[in-house]
């Protein structure tokens, strides 16, 4: 049986990645490490954490004791590292925050491996290490910088990072590299492309446009809505996780594209229209809607639901044009690719999010809405 770590698990990628191999493998143990910040909600993952497969430690990845403590009391196989903070414009707001948790985090985490699964030194002074263990940085595709109108992000790419953000991400892949070159550590990373789906926090785009439409609210778009972005369904990302944890070449780099682009504007406008027509599909969508004004015939109208509630808003600082990434690497490799269409993952996204509401008011509640008046309130 493989045990293991995977921090950050409370949080939208990890919680749907945690989900997927605890369905798909029958044969591991999983423990969780998640500080439980704004975006991290442990009711995400409540129901799989069962204290038999799956543990659960909230704790900081910062946390040089506890760190060494888990690995001591788990013999952790695989670490797999989600724990990040993730968004863009908190990291303009407070880089330093970033710097401490996905950097230094990311360290504290590759010392504690090492000091674990080191098993001795070979003739040339070199670490020997256990058999079978991994390290996997999760990473974006954000340390690529930005691309102009054609091209894409390949694994040779060099890394140009434009925000605190993602600065951040890419000293962390550094650091893990780093840990390979030097000391032969077993290390994988994975850089993604936008991913969206269920359990994503809503202050990203698509949970944020679903959630002020249910809510009657303007729909903020950055600058003019040009900037282009390539969108990968999670659970195909957690697939390719999946896949390079265990498969995967030791020392290499994933990138892991949906082959979905589409302008901020696009995402928009196709998600108001998807709510549109499943609201008029389905009228029992339309109780929760906050603005309960009546049509001709009598029910709830959606007639406001349209292009109209669109409101540019001033664009974010180092705003990049263009993310595209090609995955042909992962493809060959390992034989993933991308099984959810963008026309099929957003309706499935938008009906989980009418379908779980209560979720939403959870992890909306107090700060958030500070934060997003702050952001979004003045303009």
């Amino acid at each position: 049986m493989k045990t293991y770590l995977v921090t950050g698990a409370a949080g939208f990628i990890g919680a749907n990645y945690l989900k997927y191999i605890l369905a798909k493998h029958n044969d591991i143990k999983v423990v969780v490490l998640d500080t439980l910040t704004y975006a991290g909600n442990l009711g995400t993952i409540a129901s799989d954490i069962d204290s038999e497969r799956c543990f659960f430690i909230k704790g900081d990845i910062c946390d040089y004791s506890l760190a060494d403590r888990l690995f001591g009391e788990y013999k952790f196989d695989y670490v797999v590292n989600f724990a990040a903070e993730s968004h863009v414009d908190r990291s303009i707001e407070n880089p330093q925050l970033f710097l401490t948790t996905n950097i230094l985090g990311t360290q504290n985490l590759l010392d504690a491996a090492r000091r674990a699964w080191v098993t001795g030194k070979d003739e040339y002074g070199y670490p020997t290490w256990r058999k079978g263990v991994r390290y996997h940085q999760v990473s974006t595709d954000e340390v690529y910088g930005s691309l102009g109108t054609e091209g894409f992000f390949t694994e040779e790419t060099p890394l140009c990072p434009h925000s605190p953000y993602s600065a951040s991400k890419t000293s962390a892949d550094l650091v893990v590299m780093a840990y390979h070159d030097t000391y032969k550590m077993p290390i994988s990373i994975t850089r993604c492309s936008n991913n969206y789906g269920p359990y994503h926090f809503p202050e990203k785009l698509i949970p944020l446009i679903i959630k002020n439409i249910l809510e009657g609210k303007k729909l903020p778009v950055y600058g003019d809505g040009s900037n282009v972005r390539d969108w990968l369904y999670v659970e195909d990302h957690c697939k390719a996780i999946d896949l390079v944890v265990r498969l995967g070449k030791e020392g290499e780099v994933y990138n892991v594209g949906g082959h979905n682009e589409k302008t901020n504007l696009e995402i928009v406008k196709l998600t108001i229209s998807t709510i549109h027509r499943l609201m008029s599909e389905n009228p029992n969508y339309r109780s929760l809607l906050k603005k309960k004004e009546k049509d001709a015939n009598g029910e709830i109208s959606i007639n406001w639901i349209d292009e109209s509630l669109i409101l540019f808003v001033k664009d974010r600082l180092g705003h990049d044009q263009r993310y595209a990434i090609d995955p042909t690497k992962i493809t060959d490799a390992l034989g993933w690719y991308p099984e959810t269409k963008f026309e099929v993952g957003i309706v499935k996204t938008i009906e989980w999010y009418l379908a779980n509401q209560t979720w939403v008011e959870e992890v909306t509640s107090g700060d958030y809405q500070k934060y997003y008046e702050k952001m979004y309130g003045s303009r």
